[in-house]
């Protein structure tokens, strides 16, 4: 599972996703991409997950590129814990993912084989996504 090697400050507030994506929103390192078309945490679990879908279906051909990290961790108390005495621990990491972010990318394959790729892994996440050719539209 991707995670951050060190944090400073590991228990960090929930923040706000609003407002459209301005990092990360054009394909860069592949031929085609995954898209978010809404905001969402997308957990260390999911990322994971849609790899490893991309990655069985292109077999040993093409490579695949993940652009989102989770950064930001979330916390949970313990179940059946009274209300107050601080914060929860640590329970799992998130990316905080705004529309319009490009979260995967994908190279060395026909267009075929990475818009079923790209299907796959976007059944894998929690929001609406879309198919992206490098420098243009799908």
């Amino acid at each position: 599972m991707l995670m951050p090697k060190r944090v400073k400050f590991r228990r960090v507030h929930r923040g706000r996703m609003k407002g459209k994506a301005t990092k990360g929103n054009t394909v860069t390192y592949g031929d085609y991409g995954l898209v978010a078309l809404e905001p969402a945490w997308i957990t260390a679990n999911q990322i994971e997950a849609a790899r490893i879908a991309m990655t069985r279906y292109i077999k040993r051909g093409g490579k695949v590129y993940i652009k989102i990290f989770p950064h930001k961790s979330v916390t949970k108390k313990p179940a059946e814990v009274r209300m107050g005495s601080g914060k929860g621990a640590p329970d799992h990491w998130v990316a905080v993912v705004k529309p319009g972010r490009v979260m995967f990318e994908i190279q060395g394959v026909t267009e075929e084989q990475a818009r079923e790729a790209i299907r796959l892994a976007g059944h894998k996440l929690p929001i609406k996504t879309k198919f992206v050719v490098k420098g243009g539209e799908a």
